[in-house]
């Protein structure tokens, strides 16, 4: 199995909805499912839902245009569709237009506030834009909701966004949350690693690292991970494994240029 930890894949890590045990005891009981897992009331909404579905596949597809037109024949049959303003957020985020995107996203929660799925896209785009702190407050709309199926997106959107802030406690604290929801949360495992790098608990970091490896396929990421790890742990024997690895798997990457010019910082 595959993982990415930046880029496309935490898009993805947003749009896609599935199931996931949620253990009550760690939520206040907020309920309100997300408006594109409800029972269409009308033709109109039907219409606008099957658009709107289809235009998130697109997106995937990374078909962004044909995205934005599904959910503008979204909008034509229901005006009102949260879902389909949540879609043109997330394309115009990908396209780099900030304003549209803030404005779909702003437009998407005027008509849903409580959905979580959509708190949870606008929180990440927020931490894109570099406005974490305000980020937080919709993580947390998000997984506060008790019928949000996926809580481990918005618990790990909000511990990565924790760690730009350099709050390692907090953001350890969900993405370890987030791994109880879905064990196999590759992302949350990443950033758990990045974390303890990043706050000096190397051995910790060299753990998780290791507890990676031997779950999944390494990603450059995490090889670039490992090698600074172990660079500044001063172990020069996995350091060249890493390095080693890194030359061989991921020599087009910029983590391989930096590693080149010596930047491990």
């Amino acid at each position: 199995m595959k993982y990415r930890v930046h880029g496309m894949w935490v898009l993805l890590l947003v749009l896609v909805a599935g199931c996931v045990t949620t253990p009550e005891s760690e939520r206040p009981r907020v309920a309100e499912q997300a408006v594109s897992q409800q029972t269409a009331n009308s033709e109109e909404r039907q219409r606008a839902k099957v658009h709107a579905e289809l235009g998130a596949l697109y997106l995937q597809g990374d078909r962004i245009p044909v995205a934005m037109e599904e959910a503008r024949l979204a909008l034509n049959a229901d005006s009102t569709y949260a879902p389909a303003y949540n879609l043109l957020g997330l394309s115009h985020m990908l396209l780099g237009e900030k304003s549209l995107a803030e404005e779909a996203f702003r437009t998407a929660l005027g008509y849903a506030p409580n959905d979580p799925e959509i708190n949870n896209n606008y929180g990440w785009y927020l931490c894109q834009a570099g406005r974490e702190n305000e980020s937080l407050r919709y993580f947390e709309n998000a997984y506060r909701n008790t019928l949000y199926t996926t809580p481990t997106r918005a618990y790990t959107n909000a511990g990565i966004c924790l760690i730009r802030l350099k709050n390692y406690k907090k953001a350890d604290e969900l993405l370890g949350i987030a791994l109880r929801y879905e064990p196999s949360n590759s992302l949350a495992m990443y950033w758990l690693a990045e974390s303890a790098y990043r706050s000096d608990r190397l051995i910790e970091a060299r753990q998780r690292v290791n507890e990676m490896a031997r779950i999944f396929e390494p990603t450059v990421e995490a090889t670039w991970l490992g090698l600074r790890v172990e660079h500044k742990l001063g172990d020069r024997e996995a350091e060249l494994r890493y390095s080693t690895q890194l030359k061989r798997r991921f020599q087009t990457t910029p983590e391989y240029q930096k590693f080149l010019q010596g930047q491990f910082e």
